[in-house]
């Protein structure tokens, strides 16, 4: 079997991005049936690192960076067949990588996987909110 290969890049066909997606679950909680929003998800991260089997993506990690200070790891999919191969800690090693030295790299976790951050050197931050766009803003 030959070795994971890792990429730099967002010019992946969608197709493929939205078969991962679906082939890790990660589906469940993205719009991967509007193609609009989920074209310009990918068009619009600065910062895109994939996981290859050959020819076929096996693993994502989505991110939006300054690139030194912080970037927010919006996804990191890992296709089924695959997890448990250290692919995922692959992406987040070469994101930080990517993002520079001083960098600090922070997620929302899906709820599957609060467990997994922690063991790959993630630390837990209780200050996070979230702003939904369909919430009400207070005047």
């Amino acid at each position: 079997m030959p070795p994971i290969t890792y990429r730099l890049g967002n010019d992946i066909p969608l197709d493929e991005v939205k078969a991962l997606y679906k082939a890790s679950t990660l589906a469940e909680r993205r719009p991967v049936n509007d193609p609009e929003t989920f074209a310009a998800m990918m068009q619009h991260a600065n910062l895109i690192v994939t996981a290859w089997d050959d020819d076929q993506l096996v693993g994502i990690a989505r991110t939006m960076t300054d690139f030194l200070y912080i970037g927010y790891l919006a996804d990191l999919a890992v296709h089924v067949r695959y997890q448990r191969r250290g692919i995922g800690v692959g992406l987040v090693e070469r994101t930080r990588e990517a993002m520079g030295p001083d960098s600090k790299l922070t997620l929302l976790s899906a709820p599957a996987a609060v467990d997994y951050y922690p063991r790959i050197g993630f630390a837990h931050h209780p200050q996070a909110w979230i702003l939904d766009a369909k919430d009400p803003f207070p005047k």
